[in-house]
């Protein structure tokens, strides 16, 4: 940046209270905008189109960065979202009980991939972006301890993709975890704090 010129206000263009607690935590100023996306219309586009859960975390990041920075010009804004991805099929989030223990049935024992997006956009246009890939193992977890964890997690994991907080209760499902821990909460840190840092946003 010139001198003189001040940093671009930074806005979240997610209603996630997963990422907001993650900028927070890296203590990043921002405001918090969440983006008006259909996103099961996009998701059936993109999957009708044969593009695969990374490619569909990818565009959808872009089009909620996208649709906030037409409502901020001036900030820069970041889009991000999550796509669970378990042999070829794709997970949402569950919306209620029943769907979260169907959800976790169908997950255990199995390998699943958390794609998630992220991208930043200024003045309506997408300016970076990048996709990172986790990888999780359930356990074979015993239906007396799925149920106990449905009740002691309450109805929050309803709307995680996968019916899991993993900096919670939710690790205890799990045998084997390869990736950022702020990839599968939904915010991949690093990448982002660095174009932050190399766009003038937060120091050096």
């Amino acid at each position: 940046m010139t001198e003189g010129e001040r940093a671009p206000r930074l806005v979240l263009a997610s209603a996630s209270q997963h990422r907001r607690r993650l900028l927070a935590a890296a203590g990043l100023a921002f405001e918090v905008l969440p983006a008006e996306v259909d996103e099961a219309a996009l998701k059936r586009t993109l999957t009708a189109a044969g593009i695969a859960g990374a490619g569909i975390a990818a565009r959808l990041a872009q089009a909620k960065a996208h649709n906030v920075s037409a409502q901020r010009p001036a900030a820069l804004v970041i889009g991000a979202d999550q796509v669970l991805a378990c042999e070829d099929q794709l997970f949402d989030k569950p919306g209620s009980l029943a769907a979260a223990r169907q959800q976790l049935c169908r997950l255990r024992g199995r390998t699943h991939q958390l794609h998630t997006g992220m991208a930043l956009a200024s003045q309506g246009g997408i300016v970076w972006q990048r996709t990172d890939t986790a990888s999780l193992r359930m356990r074979h977890f015993s239906d007396a301890f799925l149920e106990s964890y449905l009740t002691r997690a309450g109805a929050a994991i309803w709307g995680t993709v996968g019916a899991y907080a993993i900096e919670g209760i939710g690790i205890q499902l799990f045998e084997r975890v390869r990736g950022d821990t702020s990839t599968i909460i939904g915010l991949t840190l690093l990448p982002l704090l660095s174009e932050l840092r190399a766009r003038g946003v937060i120091g050096t």
